[in-house]
């Protein structure tokens, strides 16, 4: 077990005991009507979008869910304002991601989860599955937080956030968990996609270049292979060398598209481009993927499953694969905000 997968079991335990408490409602009485005094709706703050919309769908009515962390924002780099810190510290319920992603935000994370309320990483399933966490292999040990990439890895998020708004309001338990239920069944929906489409793409263009180390749970669950110029965090630098043998791997390949994404600068992507075709190979920018967060609040693309099906659309259609232009649901707009 490497260093950085101690570190955030140790976060994990600390905030998670700090949140014991926190579990439920704090009340005299612990029958059903005392429960019944949680006041609706409850405030629930996520981090990152895509924790912020598992919530919304498993909470439905009862809960009032914000997320801080908005579009186009990179969470590697964000830190939390005086703002952020009183909508998390005035929560009834917190989530984050539990991988060291939002790894500026700690320790508000850890001084909210002494308060007694509860502070849950959806990724606690997940953390405890130490075949499917995906450790770099550029020497910086460090685990790689973008499970959301793989629906069928991210599935395993729902449950979490269906127990522990549970344990916060037992009275509405019972739907919680077949909101739950519902719509996991729409993300094995959404896998299927992504799994048909991906498969569709010729076998030797099967190559997703982005501007980091976002997608490579993606590449796992479908068969692409990925690379990234930055690594797993946007705190890494590229150098010219790094650029320089990407571009000699897209040219030997004859990669159709490289990729941009919306979190994240694109002038090295930009510079992977001019340097294949002065070398005489065509590559083009594929299009926008949303890595880090979603689209904008209120589109299709502002939620997980319009965020994926983009992703899976975009990516399938610019290297030769077989996808609808308007994407699973017939929903994308065509535009990454």
């Amino acid at each position: 077990m490497k260093f950085d997968r101690t570190i955030i079991s140790l976060l994990a335990v600390v905030i998670a005991t700090f949140s014991l408490v926190g579990c439920g409602p704090q009340t005299e009485s612990s029958d059903t009507d005392s429960a019944s005094h949680v006041a609706e709706p409850y405030t629930v703050v996520c981090t990152v979008g895509m924790i912020t919309d598992i919530v919304r769908n498993v909470a439905g009515d009862y809960a009032q869910v914000e997320g801080i962390i908005g579009e186009g924002v990179d969470p590697h780099l964000y830190k939390p304002t005086r703002s952020d810190v009183v909508k998390l510290s005035t929560a009834d319920v917190v989530f984050y991601n539990g991988l060291l992603l939002e790894g500026k935000m700690t320790d508000v994370l850890v001084r909210v989860a002494s308060s007694g309320k509860p502070v849950k990483a959806v990724t606690e399933e997940i953390l405890n599955d130490s075949d499917y966490l995906m450790e770099l292999d550029d020497g910086s040990e460090h685990t790689d937080p973008h499970v959301w990439m793989d629906v069928r890895g991210w599935i395993q998020a729902v449950p979490v956030v269906a127990q522990a708004l549970a344990g916060f309001d037992p009275v509405h338990a019972e739907v919680y968990y077949a909101n739950a239920t519902l719509y996991a069944k729409q993300l094995e929906a959404l896998d299927a996609y992504a799994k048909q489409s991906i498969a569709s793409i010729p076998e030797s263009q099967r190559v997703l270049v982005t501007a980091h180390d976002a997608f490579n749970y993606l590449g796992r669950a479908t068969g692409l292979t990925v690379r990234g110029i930055q690594g797993v965090s946007t705190e890494s630098e590229a150098g010219v060398r790094d650029l320089e043998d990407l571009v000699d791997y897209i040219v030997e390949l004859k990669i159709p598209a490289v990729f941009v994404e919306t979190s994240v600068a694109d002038k090295n992507v930009r510079a992977l481009v001019e340097g294949a075709n002065a070398r005489g190979h065509d590559v083009r920018i594929g299009g926008a993927l949303f890595s880090d967060a979603m689209g904008k609040a209120g589109s299709y693309e502002g939620t997980y499953i319009g965020m994926i099906d983009h992703n899976i659309t975009t990516i399938t259609r610019a290297l030769g694969g077989d996808a609808p232009e308007a994407g699973m649901q017939g929903k994308l707009t065509g535009v990454a905000h």
